[in-house]
């Protein structure tokens, strides 16, 4: 029951937030980040009574009791359906980032919301419980519904608390996720239609599913189902086009989660779900898969480079950044793997401490046209000093989280892939470009004497700080993290078997 309760908490919290606002406006505020940190304390709670010798135990991906938790319970037995959830090292991590992201979130809304700020709250908080089922969720059908939960409450928070243009941004992002996740549903009810007539027996258990008997085009058909919606919301290039509108259009907190945590559910379901149940498939695509991931890098760094918006600067450059974790993905070796996994976890700090920054900067100036700022350090020193951190980081400075993961990913891609692991680290290069830009622009230069803002506080220095010693901890310690990720991709890898050769791939190597 610990998975069922902090999914439960999150949702009861989200109503207590939205009905606390009549009796005072800044209550779903404390009521939310009190109901995020009391989740996080359950969890770590529970967690205290795994000893690393746990953790390390290979898990069998088709053996529920060779996992951290298991949770079952019928639903619809009639068609296999159950409430099946279940956590191993690789869904542990995403459940902490999301829950430390998530109090990130409630911070950086405190002065950002102030109308209807208990329905905003409920809303932050129901999206967090549909991503802790879609990282929890081993029943695909569940699986699916929480993937369309998470989006509905987002796609609220875009379309009434958000900016200018949020009415076009938020049916943007709702239209391409929405068409994507269909797509994966019927891939799903197709994959168990056919096991069924193989097996004679309704399942959508991931446990049963992963030794289904489809093959041939089909199945290649059905991987494309699973591949498609996991690409638009990592985003993946060419399916991308949603992202940097609903980012500039978001409220800061929108951002963060966006950035931070939804992103991340694309990257978890192709290491998950799309290799693991279609090894053969994705061995096939993964030259088209790798080319993506390269131009994803390319394209956004490039495009980063010509933006005058401050958030849609940090948007595109989510999308470079992001590409490392496709082709870490479909290298499918241990290097590569560890490398995505991290990635996810040090763009989640990185990028949702900028979205961050360019919400402050909204905020108090009420723009976020680089080309009106300039000279704002020496108004809003630490600002200025929190956003060089995290630009360096945003760029790879060899120390932090962000270095580890695509170091790991390139090296691991080199040896399936040299000329793609060539073309990719050029990614780097342009991100060190973009990334100093942002500051000579917006911090550095000869600053308006006439105007003032307020710097900092300890609140925003606070929030700050978590994803500062997060960043330094990846960066330079980042053993626990790997050792925690290592087991369940060994696994997987296992598994898969042959995908796991990196000579073998798609014939790649020379």
């Amino acid at each position: 029951m610990v998975l069922v309760n902090l999914i439960l908490i999150l949702l009861a919290g989200g109503v207590i937030a939205w009905l606390a606002e009549r009796q005072h406006p800044l209550l779903p505020r404390w009521i939310a980040l009190f109901t995020i940190l009391f989740d996080l304390g359950y969890f770590l709670v529970y967690m205290s009574d795994l000893s690393w010798s746990q953790i390390a135990i290979v898990p069998n991906p088709s053996d529920a009791a060779t996992w951290l938790f298991h949770y079952k319970a019928e639903w619809i037995p009639r068609f296999g359906i159950s409430f099946e959830l279940a956590m191993d090292g690789l869904s542990l991590l995403m459940v902490l980032l999301t829950l430390v992201l998530g109090a990130v979130a409630v911070s950086s809304s405190w002065t950002d919301i102030k109308q209807r700020t208990g329905f905003f709250e409920a809303n932050l908080l129901w999206t967090l419980a549909g991503v802790l089922g879609v990282f929890l969720a081993l029943d695909l059908f569940l699986f699916f519904l929480f993937w369309e939960v998470m989006l509905v409450p987002m796609y609220l928070m875009i379309a009434i608390w958000g900016h200018e243009g949020r009415g076009y941004a938020s049916m943007k992002f709702f239209i391409f996720t929405q068409v994507s996740g269909l797509m994966m549903l019927l891939a799903i009810l197709a994959l168990v239609m056919l096991n069924h007539s193989s097996t004679g027996v309704y399942s959508f258990s991931y446990f049963d599913l992963l030794d289904h008997k489809v093959g041939g085009d089909i199945a290649y058909y059905l991987m494309l189902g699973f591949f498609v919606a996991f690409l638009v919301k990592l985003p993946g290039f060419p399916f991308h086009t949603w992202l940097p509108d609903a980012h500039t259009q978001a409220p800061t907190a929108g951002s963060v989660i966006l950035a931070g945590i939804l992103l991340k559910t694309g990257a978890y379901g192709l290491i998950r779900f799309v290799v693991p149940l279609f090894p053969n498939e994705a061995l096939a695509f993964s030259p088209i898969a790798m080319g993506l991931g390269v131009a994803g890098i390319i394209y956004g760094a490039v495009l980063a480079l010509g933006q005058d918006d401050f958030k849609r600067l940090v948007a595109y450059s989510s999308v470079s950044h992001m590409g490392f974790v496709l082709l870490g993905v479909f290298a499918w070796n241990a290097l590569a793997l560890q490398g995505a996994v991290m990635q996810m976890i040090a763009h989640g700090f990185s990028t949702a401490a900028l979205f961050m920054i360019a919400g402050s900067l909204q905020e108090r100036m009420h723009t976020r046209d680089m080309s009106k700022m300039s000279g704002l350090w020496q108004n809003m020193p630490r600002m200025g000093a929190v956003a060089m951190f995290f630009a360096l980081a945003s760029l790879g400075l060899p120390g932090l989280g962000n270095f580890v993961a695509e170091f790991l990913v390139l090296v691991g891609l080199f040896a399936v892939a040299p000329w793609v692991a060539a073309v990719a680290a050029l990614g780097l290069i342009v991100a060190a470009i973009y990334s100093l830009m942002m500051m000579q622009r917006a911090f550095q230069g000869k600053p308006d004497e006439g105007r003032r803002f307020p710097d900092y506080g300890f609140r925003e220095m606070l929030t700050m700080t978590v994803m500062i010693v997060g960043l330094i901890w990846l960066g330079l310690y980042p053993q626990p993290v790997l050792d925690t990720a290592q087991p369940v991709l060994d696994s997987l890898m296992q598994m898969v078997g042959s995908v796991t050769e990196p000579t073998k791939v798609a014939g790649l190597m020379p």
